[in-house]
């Protein structure tokens, strides 16, 4: 990326939200800037993940720039979890996980269009997915579900690459094959509808 990414922050707490603007602000990746100022990314902190909650979700994705949005909650089950990824969230966290490392990465990663979701609730996701039904003739071979839970978990595709020993090309071209059979419009929304359809 060019620059600093800018980022704000909405919190109904408001030490809540100075915290994770002092910590966002100690990063060179990130620029923090006000509410009233245009951001690539959203940062939402709340208790849990209600009705509310992803009204405020869907609201900040369809202003006119879409900022991306990464939920950070101190609650959020499975159910949760999926409800604010097809609401427009690219990123989750749980409050206590959520260091200024940590944040700044899940932020780093949605403004580049990745999805980031805990490792154990993505698990969950998973597991629930597969007791769940697929659209008729759909599927996933091994490889692209490998290469989706690495997506979901807000790893780079050199990253994915390394790790599954494949070419950065093959993770790319898995990525775009799932996206092109499905109608998405990017790796965020296969991770989303892969979930919620129970391919993974």
């Amino acid at each position: 990326m060019g620059g600093p990414v800018s980022v704000n922050v909405i919190a109904l707490d408001p030490v809540l939200e100075a915290g994770t603007r002092s910590a966002l602000s100690g990063c060179p990746d990130v620029a923090v800037v006000g509410p009233d100022e245009t951001a690539v990314v959203t940062v939402v902190i709340v208790d849990g993940v209600d009705d509310q909650v992803l009204d405020i979700v869907r609201m900040v994705r369809s202003a006119a720039h879409r900022p991306e949005i990464v939920v950070v909650a101190t609650d959020m089950a499975q159910p949760e979890a999926l409800h604010a990824i097809t609401s427009g969230a690219r990123g989750l966290l749980r409050r206590r996980e959520a260091s200024a490392a940590r944040l700044t990465r899940a932020v780093l990663a949605a403004a580049g269009g990745d999805c980031t979701v805990p490792p154990d609730m993505l698990d969950g996701l998973l597991e629930a997915g597969a007791r769940g039904r697929s659209p008729a003739g759909a599927s996933l071979s091994e490889r692209e579900r490998a290469v989706l839970r690495m997506v979901a978990d807000g790893q780079e595709t050199d990253d994915i690459a390394r790790t599954l020993s494949y070419s950065p090309r093959t993770v790319t071209s898995v990525v775009h094959d799932i996206t092109q059979r499905y109608r998405l419009r990017n790796r965020a929304h296969a991770v989303a509808y892969a979930m919620r359809a129970g391919l993974l």
